[in-house]
């Protein structure tokens, strides 16, 4: 049998450039040789080698995180150049990455939410009604970033002054939420029409991190991650039935990975993730890895979802 041509797509321009390069090196080490032929490009620097090459590719598994990667532009180049991708499309993942579209999106399909407000760069700022309006303590991220990039927990007026300033550096949009305080797990999806979850995995980052930002993300053993979680069987439903919903609200394909907080028996959807990370750090391989499946495995089970069902 012919070995399926993979191109797999790592790098970009992003401020999570770094961790996509990680996450193409763990997957091209993971894909079975003998039955896929494996290509890396950055698009970065490879684009017009890809464009060339869009003939012979059977494939393109995209690891390309936040923009240019994981907000559907890089899935309309695909597209146009008529390479069949593994991964959610154009819409999904342009809704997917603008949280506040995001949140629209969940409200719609009676997911909770925290309550917030989204600040556009040359509004008036008025910290003081901000906090009147949530309470005393915040969370402040750019509108479409990923990696917890310019994100920060607002202690004070003064920690939510320099949290938006900070935020509004990677972004002209800013939402500002009420500070939910309770225990945070995410759950990993995988499927297109017929839906299934791995393990759901508790995080829990430790002393010296006042939530789990970019560097409780990707520094080994600064994170608990307890998989699968300790949960009470009707709650871990819970949490799973609302990774499907939001799965299916923002028509993403093949895989996703949904953040939630519980607070109080309560769950409230942060974020949908539709090229979740995948080094040796990262939640999905984690999850995979408590269902029994190796990343090889995994990678197969999503390569055949990819070929086989339609979008």
């Amino acid at each position: 049998m012919r070995r399926k041509k993979i191109a797999l797509l790592a790098g970009g321009w992003s401020g999570e450039r770094e961790v996509s390069l990680k996450s193409g090196r763990a997957v091209y080490s993971a894909l079975d040789k003998g039955k896929y032929e494996v290509t890396m490009y950055d698009p970065r620097d490879d684009l017009q080698a890809l464009m060339e090459a869009k003939k012979e590719i059977d494939l393109a598994v995209i690891l390309l995180h936040g923009r240019f990667g994981e907000d559907g532009r890089i899935q309309g180049l695909l597209d146009i150049l008529k390479i069949p991708f593994l991964g959610s499309g154009v819409l999904s993942s342009a809704m997917a990455m603008n949280k506040n579209v995001a949140k629209e999106i969940y409200k719609g399909a009676g997911l909770r939410v925290a309550k917030g407000v989204l600040l556009k760069l040359d509004d008036d700022l008025s910290v003081e009604e901000i906090s009147a309006t949530l309470g005393p303590y915040t969370f402040v991220k750019p509108a479409a970033e990923g990696s917890s990039l310019g994100a920060s927990l607002c202690r004070s007026n003064e920690e939510l002054v320099f949290g938006i300033k900070q935020a509004f550096q990677h972004d002209r949009e800013v939402m500002v939420e009420e500070y939910i305080e309770g225990r945070e797990v995410t759950c990993c999806v995988l499927g297109n029409m017929a839906l299934e979850t791995l393990p759901l995995i508790e995080i829990v980052p430790k002393a010296g991190y006042r939530f789990f930002d970019y560097k409780a993300k990707y520094t080994s053993g600064a994170t608990e991650e307890i998989c699968p979680a300790h949960l009470s069987r009707d709650l871990a439903e819970g949490v799973e039935a609302c990774a499907k919903r939001a799965h299916q609200a923002l028509k993403c394909s093949v895989w996703s990975r949904s953040d939630m907080i519980i607070r109080d028996e309560e769950i409230y959807l942060l974020e949908t993730n539709t090229i979740p990370g995948m080094t040796e750090n990262s939640l999905f391989p984690l999850a995979a890895k408590a269902a029994g499946l190796s990343l090889s495995a995994l990678l197969d089970k999503m390569i055949n979802l990819s070929l086989t069902d339609s979008r």
